[in-house]
């Protein structure tokens, strides 16, 4: 039985893509309080550390990311006697999977609605370079180990103004028959419907290659982009996000 093997009953039912890339040995890493016979593990992808099990301090206290992500209120409670003022709850949304919601026709009509001056493109090379030299965007391709990993393994739509990257949907993370969606726009570009037409074209793209574009939000913006394009929100859940 391999390492990812042990854990993965610990987060059984947990339906998080993040948590699934980790497990199918796609990105990420993982730890345990006992390698043979682990009763509380933590997984880490990106900016993202999930606990499951028994609470246990050391694998809290030995957490890197700056997003903890507890599976109980048990979590809860033993993240913030480690943490103490150090870390902040807030609130995301889980984004309920159903690969049959999104419909086709809704999302090619958003993905047409760009106002003159803005083209959308697929991710290439050049604009996985872009992607990583901006600030806003390097987390549309950083979990990729580079531009042949990107190009091999993720996806993604990008909206150039002129020649310049200012808003993308990407796959911030994969797992095996899906992606976890990465949305953002540069700032003095937003408001101007780049996130629903990237957004759209990616989830556009995935199905026509067969993959589930899983989306998770972050505020409400979020949700509310989310079910403009088709997907319906499951429930809010709590994290803690480290303060710098």
């Amino acid at each position: 039985m391999t390492w990812n093997e042990r854990i993965a009953p610990l987060f059984e039912g947990w339906q998080e893509a993040l948590i699934w890339s980790c497990l199918q040995g796609c990105m990420g890493a993982a730890a345990a309080d006992d390698p043979i016979h682990p009763r509380s593990a933590r997984i880490t992808v990106g900016d993202f550390c999930f606990f499951a099990g028994e609470p246990d301090a050391a694998l809290i206290a030995g957490a890197t990311a700056p997003i903890l992500v507890p599976r109980s209120a048990a979590w809860e409670t033993a993240i913030e006697r480690v943490w103490g003022d150090r870390v902040a709850r807030r609130l995301r949304y889980a984004i309920k999977k159903e690969p049959d919601a999104l419909q086709p026709d809704r999302l090619e009509r958003y993905a047409a609605s760009l106002a003159p001056g803005y083209r959308l493109v697929p991710f290439d090379e050049e604009i996985y370079a872009m992607a990583m030299a901006g600030d806003w965007s390097r987390d549309f391709c950083s979990l990729f180990a580079d531009a042949a990993d990107y190009l091999h393994r993720g996806v993604g739509m990008a909206v150039l103004y002129g020649d310049e990257l200012v808003a993308g949907a990407s796959s911030y993370a994969v797992y095996r028959g899906g992606i976890e969606i990465e949305i953002d726009t540069r700032a003095d570009h937003r408001r101007r419907g780049l996130a629903t037409a990237c957004g759209a074209a990616l989830a556009l793209t995935c199905l026509r290659r067969g993959l589930y574009p899983s989306w998770d939000a972050h505020d409400l913006r979020s949700v509310a982009l989310a079910q403009k394009l088709g997907y319906h929100v499951d429930a809010p859940y709590a994290v803690y996000e480290r303060r710098v």
